[in-house]
């Protein structure tokens, strides 16, 4: 199974202010919801509940795994795991073939030893922000696209 990493971030890997991303792109959105859909996502508790805050429902027609440390939370229409291992393991066993780890800070910090791809969204912003993407190598992946936006780069990367 390929385990995903895709991420929208600023110039210095900024990823979210006040929970939510600090900026508002369509087409990065759209790309995002065609790269998933049909697929099991997987993010933290927080990015979660941020979802459910802007849409009032988990995203439709991909199965959402949240993992959370918190052994008492209960996410209606939603997997709920304890750590990256165990998510990976669970989409797995129900046949998936390629996982998108969807955020925040701490799942991709703790998800990037088991990443296989990347797709990245570089963002021209120059603003506040309060989660970053924690630093990562690519030097063991070779680029297999790369698409050029007025206000955002996207490029995809897949291990060597």
């Amino acid at each position: 199974m390929i385990v995903s990493i895709i991420v929208a971030m600023g110039p210095k890997r900024e990823i979210g202010l006040n929970n939510k991303l600090p900026w508002h792109i369509p087409e990065d959105l759209k790309n995002f919801k065609k790269l998933t859909m049909g697929h099991h996502i997987l993010m933290g508790r927080k990015t979660h509940e941020s979802i459910l805050a802007s849409f009032g429902k988990p995203l439709p027609k991909r199965e959402t795994i949240v993992v959370t440390r918190n052994h008492d939370f209960k996410a209606m229409g939603c997997q709920v795991v304890h750590n990256i291992k165990e998510a990976i393991e669970l989409a797995e066993a129900c046949g998936e073939t390629e996982l998108f780890i969807c955020g925040g800070a701490e799942i991709y910090a703790q998800a990037l030893a088991y990443a296989t791809k990347f797709y990245l969204s570089f963002v021209n912003y120059e603003g506040e922000a309060d989660a970053y993407l924690p630093q990562f190598d690519l030097t063991s992946f070779k680029q297999i696209e790369k698409n050029t936006y007025e206000n955002w780069t996207y490029e995809v990367w897949e291990k060597k």
